[in-house]
């Protein structure tokens, strides 16, 4: 079950837990975890290349696996729309903490 957003977040550490809430569903944690992976090529590749015209993608590739996540499989909207710079960084910590085993793409919750 997603917690219930507070009107306003003061540190990432308080929406964090906010933001996993609202990311159980096993497919999209993976969703997010695949666009997230794939920013991450896109943009070392460009930059690798100097071909900085491909960073235009970078959000669109991050944004359209995660969505399609909160869309379809966690039936809510993304907290981008709220809390774009909190979400973001939570996005590419959940990410880390995926990598380093500290979240599973199974939720404890979902």
């Amino acid at each position: 079950m997603s917690k219930a957003a507070p009107e306003h977040y003061t540190s990432l550490k308080d929406f964090y837990p906010y933001y996993l809430s609202e990311h159980q569903h096993t497919t999209s944690r993976v969703l997010h975890f695949i666009g997230t992976g794939l920013l991450l090529v896109v943009a070392v590749a460009a930059l690798a290349a100097g071909k900085y015209k491909l960073l235009l993608l970078v959000p669109v590739i991050g944004y359209r696996f995660a969505w399609v996540g909160n869309f379809f499989f966690e039936r809510n909207k993304p907290a981008t729309f709220k809390y774009p710079f909190y979400s973001l960084a939570s996005g590419f910590k959940l990410f880390f903490d995926i990598l380093r085993g500290k979240q599973k793409f199974k939720s404890d919750e979902g």
